[in-house]
């Protein structure tokens, strides 16, 4: 073939080519964006509507229908699913795939903005939410204390929450499982009474300053009263200054009739670790970012803002997810160290140097599939990782086909170069028909639509790229350094003593078995057909999946208990699923969340609003737990779980996937 004279003839060219490739490939490869799951950006809005003591029945008439009705004449709308219950809604609008996001959310938060005042006004909080994997937390880590303060609590999560912020390729750093800080306002009532002071003329002139009151609670005896704040006032001392009656020319200041002091709003939100009151941190990546260079940073700013903490507060860093990607990509550099291994082996017949030209093929085979990658836009994830280590097992067969027939031409007396020259033009077709035929085999994985398609496409552009990197390599590196180390003269017109015992196996066994399928045609298609035949019967034995559960050594509990449970009930609950945990010994970390779901640390798990009927326990297992006895554990806690008094109690493995709602 014309390229492979061309690498051949122009040996100092492809000197320098071959060389650049290794340095872009390092260069790509230390560089490269790296995360955990792919970058999707699917048209998908969750609209989170809050209307505090509103029952479902009143939600569905009085928000959702409105709502619904208004998003429905929306162009590119796919579906609408709502979910509704005491207090809260949630819409999950689905678009068209290939839709806009930006515009589309635009769009949306616009109609929502337009009907809002049609809406109760007493309606907490609508908020427009968009769904992005790359939103998922990277790191979620707990401040443990048992007799800290809430204060203290409070104080030192927002240092830590300050301190990571300053982490450039961090973002969405969050606070979870504290309640706000509000002030708190305790009517005197026998004062009231001594003063002649109406209750209702204070609760009044409160309600007529709310714009200038700082969120928190008027008590008066058995009544609550919710105020909302503009934060004018800088400290609760203020507060108790705002007059609040006018009698005989006097005024009565707040101060005067009540207690008035900072506190914190009613828990909706319990966090613990393995059973300890908590507060949970977390912060998410930035798109674009290499997650292994981000976790030395923000390791080394965790272990130093560690060192501030009291001796009552521990810091515990539970989970980490650059962790789950440096486990896969010391698999990948594990699979090419065992890749190079076996093409040695097995390429012994052909000779060392043979051996070593084949093995040079899979680094840089390699190295162009990543680069391409990157070139096209994609980064190091599990999928693509998987694509890789699939190449693995393929990129390295036009190499050893090419550097074989090199072999058998200077066996046959040609001169080196004569022989690469020859071999490659001779095998040049076959190796870019084998190259066709992988692609074309992965091709339908490329164009899978929508959301599942976006997912897995990394998986099969890795082969494909690696793929076509190797028969690049393969009719130009791979004749480029036969013609300058294949040993012309090899002593033997058979070759070596491992070439000569390989074709005495050949012809001894496998050429005999040749003869008699060629001799009988139809009694081999026949065999054939019946083998694939028989291999369909394992489909209902190996089982199939598109996206296969995760493997990584974590899962989920949830717990719901019956409608209208207080938070008290399903705390209660609660304690007790931790307690039959903790005595599980793979278990190593269990993050309860108890009133609303654990912040997002999977790409396709969306967080449960507030619920007081809720809970959901993250479990990190032991590192060194395999998948079976994960599945096991899992089982073990389904049956013993299955059913439980006064609750559902589910756990929950991860799946792979797009994000699902």
């Amino acid at each position: 073939m014309k390229i492979s004279e061309y690498a051949v003839k122009n040996y100092q060219f492809t000197l320098v080519i071959f060389l650049m490739i290794i340095a872009l490939g390092v260069t790509t490869i230390l560089n490269m964006p790296r995360s955990e799951d792919p970058e999707l950006n699917a048209p998908q809005f969750p609209i989170v509507v809050v209307y505090p003591g509103t029952s479902p029945k009143d939600m569905e008439e009085l928000v959702v229908e409105p709502l619904e009705r208004v998003i429905s004449e929306l162009e590119d709308l796919k579906r609408i699913k709502t979910t509704i219950s005491d207090g809260v809604a949630v819409l999950f609008v689905e678009y068209k795939y290939e839709s806009d996001v930006d515009e589309k959310y635009s769009e949306l938060v616009r109609e929502v903005n337009a009907l809002r005042d049609e809406l109760p006004q007493n309606i907490a909080s609508i908020e427009v939410r968009k769904v992005t994997p790359s939103d998922v937390n990277v790191i979620q880590i707990a401040l443990a204390s048992e007799n800290a303060s809430r204060e203290s609590l409070k104080k030192y999560a927002e240092d830590l929450q300050e301190v990571l912020e300053q982490v450039k390729s961090l973002k969405k750093v969050q606070i979870h499982g504290l309640p706000e800080k509000i002030v708190r306002i305790d009517l005197k009532l026998e004062k009231l009474a001594q003063m002649r002071i109406p209750t209702e003329a204070v609760i009044e002139t409160l309600q007529s300053e709310i714009a200038n009151i700082p969120g928190g609670n008027v008590n008066a005896g058995t009544k609550s009263f919710n105020i909302k704040t503009s934060g004018n006032y800088t400290h609760h001392t203020e507060i108790k200054n705002t007059i609040v009656y006018s009698a005989n020319n006097k005024n009565i200041l707040l101060g005067d009739v009540a207690d008035v002091y900072p506190s914190f709003e009613d828990e909706t939100h319990i966090t613990r670790l393995n059973g300890y009151r908590s507060v949970f941190v977390t912060a998410a990546q930035k798109q674009g970012e290499n997650i292994t260079k981000i976790q030395k940073v923000y390791k080394q700013a965790i272990a130093d803002f560690e060192k501030r903490l009291p001796a009552n507060i521990d810091l515990v860093h539970h989970f980490d997810q650059a962790d789950n990607v440096n486990k896969r990509l010391s698999g990948l550099g594990f699979d090419f160290m065992l890749a190079i291994l076996l093409v040695a082996i097995t390429l012994l017949p052909l000779g060392q140097r043979a051996a070593i030209i084949v093995m040079i093929s899979i680094p840089l085979s390699l190295a162009i599939g990543i680069v391409l990658m990157n070139a096209l836009g994609y980064n190091l994830n599990q999928l693509s990782i998987v694509g890789l280590v699939v190449a693995l097992g393929l990129l390295v067969d036009d190499s050893i086909v090419v550097v074989e027939n090199i072999e058998r031409w200077m066996r046959d007396g040609h001169s080196r170069l004569e022989a690469t020259l020859k071999a490659t033009q001779q095998i040049g077709l076959a190796v870019v028909g084998c190259t066709a035929t992988l692609i074309i085999a992965f091709l339908p994985l490329v164009f899978l639509p929508e959301g599942a398609g976006e997912f897995i496409r990394s998986l099969p552009m890795g082969v494909i790229t690696s793929v076509l990197a190797s028969m690049l390599v393969s009719l130009t590196i791979i004749p480029f350094l036969s013609s300058r180390l294949l040993k012309e003269n090899h002593g033997h017109p058979d070759g070596n003593m491992f070439m000569r015992a390989l074709k005495k196996v050949i012809h001894g066994s496998y050429s005999k078995l040749l003869d008699k399928a060629l001799a009988k045609p139809w009694w081999t298609v026949a065999v054939a057909l019946i083998v694939f035949l028989a291999s369909l019967q394992l489909f209902p034995i190996i089982g199939f999946s598109l996206f296969p559960a995760s493997e990584k050594p974590q899962f989920m509990v949830e717990i719901t208990t019956p409608l209208q449970s207080n938070l008290a009930f399903t705390d209660s609950i609660t304690k007790k699923v931790e307690h039959e945990l903790s005595l599980h010994k793979q278990v190593k970390y269990y993050a309860t969340n108890v009133g609303k779901g654990n912040p997002r640390i999977y790409y396709n798990v969306i967080p449960e609003n507030e619920r007081t009927d809720y809970t959901q326990i993250f479990v990190q297992l032991n590192e060194e737990t395999s998948a079976e006895e994960k599945l096991k554990l899992i089982e073990e806690l389904r049956t013993a779980w299955t059913p439980y008094p006064g609750a559902k109690v589910e756990v929950k493995n991860f799946e792979q996937g797009p994000p699902i709602n």
